[in-house]
């Protein structure tokens, strides 16, 4: 029987790197995109990945990477929507590119994905397909210094919602919402020491965790059009 293949952007670091590795593992098909080239992706490339080189703000190579796929596969399992962007007001981009940045790469990419890959995602003889937008804890509480991440992952959550309505039964459509899950190698400790604290674990989830909740998810038979909060306790320290 030919292996279950899934869809997973933004590969090449962090969350997307791990949630491959995992897929992989486990003798999964993984498609992945990237935007740039890391040293990572050669491991994965070695352990069978199918990789696509697709910048999300260059519309010819988002249309090429719908093809692509179209044409070598017959059937995904699931669409996990990892890719991302963190872009802050104020910086050299004037405000109007930002938003268009910010909303492109969280849904406008995840919305025409859906949409062409969705014949792949009803072909396969799998009981159900899953997508599974990645998105983050702001996108319910707003964010004074990311004002356009945050309005872009809360259009994210909205796609979930819509999405879940259109293709039921056959593919269940969730988000989860994970508010610290890794530091980055230049945090520092005392902001290490301050992200911590935000929450009631008292500590930062971690990949292993969100690999969790993406198993849980793709393995209910019934959970579908759901946001899975994952912070930690974060909005009771909050309230």
């Amino acid at each position: 029987m030919k292996p279950e293949a899934i869809l997973i952007t933004g590969v090449a670091k962090r969350v997307g790197l791990h949630l491959a590795q995992t897929f992989l593992e486990r003798g999964t098909t993984v498609i992945g995109t990237y935007r740039t080239e890391r040293p990572a992706l050669k491991e994965l490339k070695r352990a069978g990945a199918e990789l696509h080189r697709c910048d999300f703000y260059d519309q010819a190579q988002v249309d090429s990477l719908c093809t692509a796929i179209s044409a070598k596969h017959s059937s995904l399992r699931a669409i996990i929507h990892n890719a991302s962007d963190w872009l802050a007001e104020g910086g050299p981009l004037p405000a109007k590119e930002i938003m268009w940045r910010m909303m492109q790469v969280h849904a406008g990419v995840p919305y025409q994905l859906n949409l062409a890959l969705e014949p792949l995602l009803l072909a396969g003889s799998y009981a159900h397909a899953d997508i599974i937008h990645i998105g983050d804890y702001v996108s319910s509480r707003g964010s004074s210094k990311h004002i356009a991440y945050a309005a872009s992952k809360a259009a994210q959550d909205n796609l979930t919602l819509s999405f879940s309505a259109r293709l039921a039964p056959r593919v269940k459509v969730n988000s989860i919402a994970p508010a610290l899950v890794i530091f980055t190698e230049d945090d520092d400790e005392a902001y290490r020491q301050k992200a911590r604290s935000k929450s009631l674990m008292q500590r930062e989830g971690g990949v292993e965790e969100l690999q969790h909740a993406v198993d849980y998810l793709m393995n209910s038979s019934y959970v579908t059009g759901r946001i899975l909060p994952m912070d930690g306790g974060r909005h009771i320290k909050a309230a």
